[in-house]
């Protein structure tokens, strides 16, 4: 059967294409203000309801976190300049850095930090990394003690990912810290020469405990969504950094720029309902797998992402610990046994299911209807917009999904399987005994075997068919000559620190 929405698909990109202008392009060498095109606006500077993703970048100028991650994502002193685990990880102590002092004047020490850490545990998005947190208590002016309920192998990571940005006290009382940041960052935020949506200006601290990680003397953050403006934006020498479309690589390479890469998401079928509470045929595991193998997941990469990614089977990042490269054989493209397994299943005439759609998932839309059109199962759309699509998509019992990853093998395990979260509101772990004895094997134990058994975890979901993951899909950069972006699985956009130069 001929790929109707591949030819579809080709002709939109074949219509992006035509629309890059071709002008001079931009030597960039090496500058003092850093311009970044960040495809996203800020969603809030109020580090308890910022966005870990995109955010990024913008709260690293103005906040210093209590901890950070280095290029391997492993957690290294900020704020905190060291901390320990009790023998039975229930408490975690942190020494901080002396002689920090926020952009209002006041101190930064244990009764900031603490001030900080229950603003954060209370907050709508940043409560998710400090769920394990029963209490936080200082334990003399420098030191600070984090009290858990249970072993936690992903905190300090979600600390360095974007959770731990320390705000002044003050601020965090007067309840404006979503529009008006005071932290103890690098970078000074100038408001009169910013426009909310449009431009934000920064001018570095030279006298800042950590002004060394930061080259720049000046840092410029352009929200643009359209990739093609920014690829536009480059060119024409407005931006020296930009968040790219990896169709527009070879342009990049032409003009010379540094192209950097690194899976950021997984794309695919999301299974809300593993259960068959709301959908029958998929609480059984035939039916799952038939879907998976139903879906060309190298067909769509190409055709959807550009080639910018890696099939993959998976949820645990290429290159992870606990990815599996074996895995990724587990569910050949192939019709013929989708139908069989379907059949053996009971439903050789498939069946009916409703999915959400919203405009920013339209492009893979075509390859769901005819593929799974080609097992009878056939599929109404409910419309509506992006906003609602993360709030309703969770009540279907499936759903298109693009899903970030993390760099972190716990925090995998705890974000994509055991945790409630917006795309997996019933984890439903629990009916799945060999998955729970296994959940539980691998939270209990530490080091090498904790890998080794996230690793098998990982085997037995991909079997299982918790998801139908097409492929991981990468986020790209471009930056002028001079200029180095270390992208980090985990942050959709690098923080300050990842851009250097080289």
């Amino acid at each position: 059967m001929k790929r109707l929405w591949k030819t579809a698909l080709a002709a939109v990109l074949a219509l992006t294409a035509a629309g890059c202008t071709s002008i001079a392009g931009n030597s960039g060498a090496a500058t003092d203000v850093l311009k970044m095109g960040t495809f996203q606006d800020v969603t809030s500077w109020d580090p308890a309801n910022a966005d870990i993703g995109f955010d990024g970048p913008y709260l690293s100028a103005v906040y210093d976190a209590l901890v950070a991650l280095d290029e391997n994502s492993q957690p290294v002193p900020a704020l905190a300049t060291s901390w320990s685990f009790s023998p039975d990880s229930r408490t975690l102590t942190m020494q901080l850095r002396t002689g920090v002092t926020f952009a209002d004047g006041q101190p930064f020490d244990a009764a900031a930090a603490v001030k900080n850490l229950e603003h954060l545990r209370a907050g709508a998005r940043s409560g998710q990394a400090y769920l394990n947190v029963d209490s936080v208590t200082a334990v003399d002016p420098q030191t600070i003690a984090l009290h858990l309920t249970r072993k936690d192998d992903t905190l300090l990571y979600f600390m360095g990912l974007g959770r731990s940005w320390m705000a002044s006290p003050a601020a965090i009382d007067r309840g404006d810290l979503a529009t008006d940041p005071v932290g103890s960052g690098p970078y000074e935020y100038r408001t009169a020469e910013s426009t909310a949506g449009a431009q934000y200006v920064f001018a570095k601290k030279p006298q800042h405990w950590d002004a060394a990680t930061y080259p720049f003397a000046g840092v410029q953050m352009f929200p643009i969504t359209d990739q093609t403006a920014s690829l536009n934006a480059m060119l024409s020498g407005q931006l020296n950094v930009a968040f790219a479309n990896p169709a527009e690589i070879p342009q990049a390479q032409q003009n010379g720029w540094n192209v950097s890469s690194k899976v950021a998401s997984w794309v695919g079928i999301q299974f809300v309902d593993r259960t068959g509470q709301r959908l029958a045929p998929l609480g059984d595991v035939r039916v799952r797998r038939a879907i998976n193998h139903a879906f060309d997941g190298a067909a769509i990469l190409k055709a959807v992402g550009q080639g910018g990614g890696t099939v993959s089977s998976q949820v645990f990042p290429v290159g992870d610990p606990a990815y599996d490269p074996a895995l990724d054989d587990r569910y050949a493209h192939d019709i013929a046994e989708a139908k069989r397994l379907l059949a053996e299943a009971g439903h050789p005439r498939g069946f009916a299911v409703r999915m959400p759609m919203s405009p920013i998932f339209q492009a893979w839309q075509p390859a769901v209807q005819q593929t799974l059109g080609e097992l009878g199962i056939t599929v109404s759309w409910d419309e509506m917009s992006q906003a609602d699509y993360q709030k309703n998509a969770a009540t279907y019992p499936m759903f298109i999904a693009v899903i970030a990853m993390d760099s972190n093998p716990m925090a995998s395990v705890a974000g994509r399987f055991t945790t409630e979260q917006w795309y997996n509101p019933e984890p439903s772990i629990e009916a799945f005994p060999e998955v729970a004895e296994l959940v539980a094997r691998t939270e209990a134990a530490t080091g090498d075997e904790q890998i080794g058994l996230a690793r098998e975890l990982n085997g037995k979901l991909v079997d299982l068919a918790w998801q139908d993951v097409w492929y991981q899909a990468n986020n790209t950069y471009f930056s002028v000559p001079g200029i180095k972006v270390t992208p980090i699985t985990g942050m959709m956009f690098p923080t300050l620190r990842f851009i250097q130069r080289g």
